[in-house]
């Protein structure tokens, strides 16, 4: 293929490795790195310290190889994958990861390589956001002339559950891009719900624009031939179907860089076209990118048309969200906040209703599989209060619908819409059939609280106005239970039942006042009178039902109200000053954090006295209560130790012990989101990332 010139090229080269300078200021081990993140299916990781220590895999730990080998000089070597074994890995001597990029660096025989994954994830461009597209873009550089070549190698395993599935494979044109394809041969799409689950319908593609001067091949053993050779299959594999375990073909594509002395880049497109993205209600709804019937290759010709443009906007994303976050809460939240970004968007799945509406549906992930869980919602929801509420709303829509229909009979929220991808009711405990094991104080102080910050940042309250009257109904059962919760779950049903829970307690009081300024903004002064006034007198009942006098313990408040010398984090406090409600007087959260201060573990605080396991989205949700930047630096400080120390390499646990460090459950869930928290209770800098409107 024609080579573009080589002005142009190197100089969006040297661009591109200036950026890349910039943000590699510092070393970092997270405990898994994203590559490719864009929902629960399409999501790919490394989970070692270095790209060539193991294999990539899917979120769940499955084995989803991508091979990367660059040839110097005629010699091959490995910068992605642990095989093939012949193949000496590159010296990895960089790796940032960014809001929007995972750039590692690596060099061998007297070569620079950079290797980029980029998922323009902007959370105000849902076309860009929803397009199922990550690049990969490889620069080189030497200070002497080396011929270098590269390969990008993927194993047909990414496109379906298994490696005994059979896949079939093919080539194609479109416009000035070539792509490769691979997909499960049967195309059962939307077949079946479940957790630990790869998608086995729709196709993966690697797709590479006409000017990047590269050669293609669908065969199983372009990896051998390259280091063989130096060159990949002149013909593609054609006896299909076969399974990945059989010699199914890979996708290849071996790009030519030439003599190399300046820096010199390709890119090629990874995309994912899942067809059809959930099932809502027994309606099949097709992914958001696709709402007005664009095909995969109108989204692979548009990705590569904005490639240059969404660099350019995404480095000053990047950039400018990184100096925001450190100034919001130091490098240690930074860090932990960036990991979190891709993540958190990553654990959703964006469709478009029939008539084009976006509906966002997060999938409860290592965790029982469900989908849009109103208890992982609630605390992932910083994240989008803080960068676009818009997103909330598409979150919140699909399950205030559930909770209208005549089928939802219980007099407060539900919990879930079933197990992703299958949103077709309830499924955890007692389900649509009975109250066992529900989560009824919990669901419904989390959805009156959501709604209001919702409303109120978008200053438009037409969805609590249709939703009105369940959010009447849900009110009216925490005026009831709220106060003094009966024993039931909450959000923390791995702990199991609590009865006289002090933090659900604080739950239903917000939630009373969220709904009293629901009633002020639809001009039911009356109402909002009545329940505001409700919320101030439970919030000062519930001191001292919580008052722990010291014995043999610091002064604190209680776990459960009936349980002497037991203690628990506050995190649902945090709405108190966020919202602006000023139930609980100051000492309250003063008092808990000088307890808490005291009861670091070296990796966190436990969730409560029982345990020496925390949640990380609410260690950050308290160490937001803190006044003083000192109490906050040394409630995140063993956070920051445990991100990047952590024993268990798996995308970012929002479940682990505080004494080892190790997972005690859930991975690479949406709740992460979580950790924006802190940056959402700076009102201003909430404003200025809400009001962005171009990257």
């Amino acid at each position: 293929m024609t080579p573009v010139p080589a002005g142009p090229r190197l100089h969006f080269a040297a661009a591109f490795l200036l950026v890349s300078t910039v943000v590699l200021h510092a070393q970092q081990r997270p405990p898994a790195v994203p590559l490719i993140t864009h929902d629960p299916y399409f999501s790919v990781w490394s989970f070692a310290d270095h790209l060539t220590d193991k294999d990539t895999v899917h979120w769940t730990g499955h084995r989803q190889p991508i091979h990367g080998l660059a040839r110097i000089d005629g010699k091959p070597y490995r910068f992605m994958g642990a095989e093939p074994d012949n193949a000496p890995a590159m010296e990895q001597v960089g790796l940032k990861v960014t809001p929007t990029h995972t750039i590692y660096e690596f060099q061998a025989a007297g070569v620079h390589l950079t290797a980029a994954f980029f998922t323009p994830a902007f959370p105000h461009d849902l076309d860009v956001l929803s397009r199922p597209v990550t690049y990969l873009t490889l620069t080189t550089g030497a200070d002497a002339a080396h011929t270098v070549s590269v390969l990008i190698d993927v194993d047909p395993v990414i496109a379906v559950n298994g490696s005994d599935e059979l896949v079939t494979w093919g080539r194609s044109r479109a416009g000035t891009i070539t792509d490769l394809h691979v997909g499960s041969r049967d195309q059962r799409v939307l077949n079946r719900p479940g957790d630990d689950l790869r998608i086995d319908w729709g196709y993966f593609h690697l797709a590479v624009p006409d000017n990047e001067d590269a050669r293609l091949a669908v065969a199983h053993d372009a990896v051998q031939q390259f280091v063989d050779s130096g060159s990949i299959p002149a013909s593609d594999d054609m006896d299909m179907p076969l399974m990945p375990r059989e010699g199914a073909a890979h996708l290849a594509v071996e790009l030519a860089l030439g003599a190399v002395t300046s820096p010199v880049s390709r890119h090629v497109l990874l995309a994912y076209d899942e067809q059809f993205e959930v099932e809502y209600l027994n309606r099949k709804l097709r992914p958001y990118w696709r709402r007005n019937g664009q095909t995969i290759r109108d989204a692979l010709a548009a990705a590569e048309h904005d490639y240059a443009s969404l660099e350019q906007s995404a480095a000053r994303f990047d950039n400018d969200l990184t100096a925001d976050l450190e100034k919001a809460g130091g490098p240690a939240y930074t860090q932990l906040a960036i990991l979190a970004y891709r993540q958190t968007l990553a654990a959703h799945g964006l469709a478009a209703d029939f008539d084009g509406t976006p509906m966002l549906f997060p999938k409860e992930n290592f965790s029982n599989g469900c989908i849009s869980t109103v208890d992982v919602l609630y605390p992932s929801a910083p994240f989008f209060l803080f960068f676009n509420p818009s997103l909330l709303e598409a979150q919140l829509k699909p399950v205030l619908e559930y909770a209208a229909l005549p089928r939802w009979r219980w007099p407060f929220a539900p919990h879930d819409l079933g197990t992703y991808p299958l949103a077709d009711g309830q499924v955890y405990g007692g389900g649509e059939r009975t109250e066992d094991d529900q989560m009824p104080v919990e669901e419904s102080g989390n959805l009156l609280i959501l709604v209001a910050a919702m409303e109120k940042e978008l200053a438009n309250w037409d969805f609590a106005r249709q939703y009105w009257p369940q959010f009447t109904k849900w009110a009216e059962y925490l005026r009831e239970k709220g106060l003094d919760p009966a024993n039931q779950l909450s959000t923390d049903d791995f702990a199991g039942h609590l009865a006289h829970n002090a933090n659900l307690s604080i739950k239903a009081i917000e939630g009373l006042a969220a709904y009293a300024e629901l009633a002020r903004s639809l001009d039911h002064p009356g109402i909002a009178a009545e329940y505001s006034h409700l919320a101030h007198e439970m919030a000062a009942k519930w001191e001292p039902m919580a008052y722990n006098p010291p014995s043999t313990a610091d002064f604190h408040y209680k776990l459960a109200f009936d349980r002497q010398d037991t203690w628990s984090q506050k995190y649902n406090l945090v709405w108190d000053q966020i919202l602006g409600f000023d139930l609980f007087p100051p000492r309250i959260r003063q008092t808990e954090i000088a307890f808490y201060l005291k009861h670091l573990n070296q990796y966190g605080l436990p969730l409560d006295n029982r345990k020496d396991y925390t949640k990380l989205d609410w260690e950050i949700w308290t160490a937001t209560l803190a006044d003083s930047p000192a109490d906050w630096n040394a409630l995140l400080n063993p956070i920051g130790r445990w991100v990047n120390q952590s024993p268990t390499r798996v995308p970012l646990t929002d479940w682990y012990d505080t004494k080892t460090g190790e997972q005690s459950g859930f991975q690479a869930r949406s709740v992460v989101g979580g950790v924006y928290i802190k940056a959402l209770a700076d009102s201003a800098l909430a404003e200025k990332w809400r009001n962005r409107q171009e990257p």
